[in-house]
């Protein structure tokens, strides 16, 4: 068809144009290539006929497009910003290419940055690699001249370079033929070839200068072939594959990407020991989706959202092998396992390699800020924000190096009060005089410490530990409430985040799980303990139309109702619900019988085991036993209905109807948030999985970009993204 045939030869510049493209006059490839080619003129042809009079002459730099392979799959074709800055730059290296670059000049070809510039070609090795994270493969690159028919996938470099060769050694300077404007050129039965190139496994034919086939010289399609053109077929049709010259689409300077205004740091958790590079597949998969999300809802803004990886596990050395060496023989492979996921939570908790991991993440953030910032030097000139993505124990220490907890100030308030205690009780004379000298001899050290301190802050002022503000931190599947519970905080009577992280710190902090997450807790009621009797706020699926803003979502009310079975010594209905552990999500009762099955024996476990397995089947076992869904948020104005406010501190009782809550504070912001349940899983079964099932979600993804775009969205007229 004429769409198929339109750029079949790809000639180096139409009649009006001449030698004055730039990029197609000078036929070494050489030196005549500068950036002067920003200048191109727009050379893709809409109606489907070429000018008449055209001659074939070398590729432009504009018609060869270049390929990258990841992960063996096919090979992708570079947009065409990046693949006609890696053609200039080939062609800088000499003639030759890569496979005989000029002494001393292949050094000096810088390394061509692409895909958003996350990573870089070097041209000379024809391979690429990632700018931000290591990887031990790479990523091999690939010059496309000629292309197959339909599929525009590159024929392999070799073979492309001796066809090309050998088509600029008959047909240059040859005019094409006059039949381009026909919508469908002549079927070439019956026509004879006029030129014919025999390669290791296949040949070439050319039935005219734009027709030309390959034919793969295997058996088996010689075979097909004879017996085929017996029974009347074309040996084009029966086992040639129509080649084309140049890339369907001319690469221009104007097709690249958009301007990066918010870049946002992906920090694993634990078990990265076990998978070093699962991070980066991880921020890989968490990019892809938010690109897909962009496209659909985000088209609009003239900018986007870099997701880079955090891997700051593997460069530690902790114990070195010390742990391995304890570890006894059998069911080994289980416990390396563990050694390498759970036995991270011990050595955060432990004094000595506590800093270790905490100095670990604190650097690779740093300096993957520094690199980025060096690389894009607009981005903090144009006010570019910083978000960051936890996962699991990753918010943890996140947490504390932005907030600077440590544990020694602990420390130091126990001696504190072991002191007190001390002179509370009867001592002799001397104990006593012994005692006030102590105290004086340590008053006097606190003096002269803080004298010193003062002096010093003085004259150096101490670099900040983040070399950024923190715009949105966006806690997943994370055990930070825990954490921060067993370090004594408990709710107060303020709505306000800066309870527990200070917004000078941190603008918005977001907690996001899945409602079977067995290791995520709400961080809510540890602001205003009246929350753990509300419900977490839904995530919208990413395909629901108009969803209301989440600003705009009311409070609704949870009803924990506990069956007898469910409550241990330890709890009772009429207990307050602890600080961090919320009372379950109402639930809609599908995977019942699932559920009943089990339950017997797993409210057993729940009561033998308070070790972590008991208080995960505890959780599960309650879940089980609620009340109906609460009613949607928005709908029939219920808020009306139920006039019970509560005061702070005092949750409402448990059996109260449902409804919204008018509490006497409420949060400034939500935090709590929490993915909706599929509704055919089994909630066991995604208690297994759903700690890792964040990465790929569209919904989340759709999440964190609301967040991140929304002082963007606010910026531009209303749209329908408004919506969102």
């Amino acid at each position: 068809s004429g769409a198929s045939l339109r750029y079949s030869t790809g000639t180096g510049g139409e009649g009006s144009e001449g030698e004055g493209a730039g990029l197609a006059s000078s036929e070494s490839g050489g030196s005549g290539f500068s950036l002067a080619a920003t200048a191109l003129p727009e050379r893709r042809r809409p109606g489907g006929g070429r000018p008449r009079y055209e001659v074939v002459r070398e590729l432009g730099a504009e018609e060869v497009r270049w390929f990258y392979r990841e992960d063996r799959k096919t090979w992708k074709p570079f947009i065409g910003y990046d693949s006609l800055r890696i053609e200039l730059a080939y062609r800088a290296l000499g003639a030759g290419g890569p496979t005989e670059p000029r002494e001393g000049e292949a050094a000096a070809v810088e390394p061509v940055c692409v895909r958003s510039g996350l990573y870089e070609v070097d041209v000379a090795s024809a391979e690429s690699y990632p700018v931000y994270w290591n990887q031990t493969e790479k990523i091999p690159v690939m010059r496309g001249q000629w292309f197959i028919d339909g599929t525009w996938q590159p024929l392999e470099e070799e073979e492309s370079n001796l066809i090309e060769q050998e088509h600029l050694n008959r047909f240059k300077g040859q005019q094409l033929q006059e039949s381009f404007d026909m919508e469908v050129s002549k079927p070439v039965d019956g026509k004879e070839a006029i030129h014919s190139l025999k390669l290791s496994r296949n040949h070439v034919d050319w039935h005219s200068v734009d027709e030309v086939y390959l034919y793969s010289d295997a058996t088996t399609s010689k075979i097909a072939r004879t017996v085929t053109q017996k029974l009347g077929f074309s040996k084009a049709s029966s086992s040639g594959t129509r080649l084309h010259r140049g890339y369907v689409e001319e690469a221009t300077l104007e097709d690249k990407p958009p301007q990066t205004s918010h870049i946002v740091f992906v920090v694993h958790g634990i078990g990265q020991k076990m998978d070093q590079g699962r991070i980066i597949k991880n921020t890989a998969m968490m990019r892809d989706t938010a690109r897909k999300i962009e496209e659909k809802y985000f088209s609009n803004l003239a900018t986007h959202v870099e997701f880079l990886p955090v891997e700051w596990r593997s460069k530690l050395t902790l114990d070195g092998d010390t742990v391995d060496s304890i570890t006894p023989d059998k069911v080994r492979g289980l416990r390396d396992m563990l050694n390498s996921s759970a036995m991270d939570i011990m050595y955060y908790t432990s004094p000595l390699y506590r800093d270790e991991l905490v100095k670990g993440l604190q650097q690779e953030l740093n300096r993957l800020y520094t690199l980025f910032c060096s690389r894009n030097p607009e981005f903090e000139e144009k006010g570019g924000k910083v978000s960051i993505v936890s996962h699991s124990l990753g918010c943890v220490i996140t947490y504390d190096i932005m907030t600077g907890w440590n544990p020694v100030r602990l420390y130091e308030q126990l001696l504190q009060n072991e002191e007190e205690e001390l002179e509370d009780r009867w001592m002799s004379y001397e104990e006593q005089r012994l005692l006030e000298e102590l105290y004086i001899t340590k008053q006097r050290l606190r003096e002269i410490e803080e004298r010193l301190h003062g002096l010093k802050a003085s004259t150096i002022s101490k670099p900040p530990v983040l070399k950024f503000k923190v715009e949105n931190f966006f806690c997943m599947g994370s055990p930070l409430a825990v954490f921060l519970a067993l370090r004594g905080i408990r709710p107060g009577n303020s709505g306000s985040q800066d309870h527990i992280l200070p917004r000078t710190i941190c603008n918005r902090l977001l907690n996001i799980f899945h409602p079977t997450d067995p290791v995520a807790y709400r961080l809510e009621p540890l602001i205003l303990k009246h929350y753990s009797n509300i419900s977490p706020v839904q995530i919208h699926w990413y395909n629901t139309a108009n969803p209301l803003p989440y600003e705009h979502m009311k409070p609704s009310f949870l009803n924990p109702t506990k069956e007898p079975t469910s409550v241990t010594d330890s709890e009772s209905v009429s207990t307050a619900p602890s600080p961090t552990t919320s009372p379950v999500m109402v639930r809609r009762h599908y995977g019942e019988s699932i559920t009943n099955i089990g339950k017997a024996s797993i409210l057993g476990a729940a009561s033998i085991g308070k070790g972590l397995g008991g208080m995960l089947f505890s959780r599960f076992g309650r879940s089980s036993t609620t009340t109906p869904q609460t009613l949607e948020t928005g709908k029939e104005g219920a808020e009306g209905d139920d006039k019970k406010a509560t005061t702070v501190g005092t949750p409402p009782f448990p059996h109260s109807s449902s409804g919204f809550l008018e509490p006497a504070v409420e949060l400034e912001h939500r935090i709590d948030f929490e993915l909706r349940e599929g509704l055919v899983e089994s909630r066991y079964w995604s208690a297994v999985t759903s700690h890792t099932a964040y990465w790929s979600s569209l919904d989340i993804a759709l999440f964190l970009l609301t967040f991140m775009y929304k002082h963007d969205q606010d910026d531009t007229e209303k749209s329908n993204l408004d919506a969102i």
